[in-house]
């Protein structure tokens, strides 16, 4: 993956890894408060846990994009 030249570019998405981490940690622990109540939600619980998947995978993306190339 090529990464950005652009410090600009390289700083906006550093902290938009942060932002998705912040976000990731928070419902992780939205989900384990909900999963600790007998009458939770279970549709609720499922589409967290699917949104902290997207962020987990946007994560890795982002971040991988930040790792420079290294020549062959």
């Amino acid at each position: 993956m090529n990464q950005p030249s652009d410090p600009v570019e390289l700083s906006r998405m550093a902290r938009r890894v942060v932002e998705l981490r912040l976000e990731h940690r928070d419902l992780d622990l939205a989900i384990e408060r909900l999963q600790v109540d007998i009458a939770n939600d279970e549709l609720a619980i499922k589409r967290m846990k699917k949104r902290k998947l997207q962020l987990k995978d946007q994560i890795s993306w982002l971040e991988n994009a930040l790792i420079p190339d290294e020549p062959a």
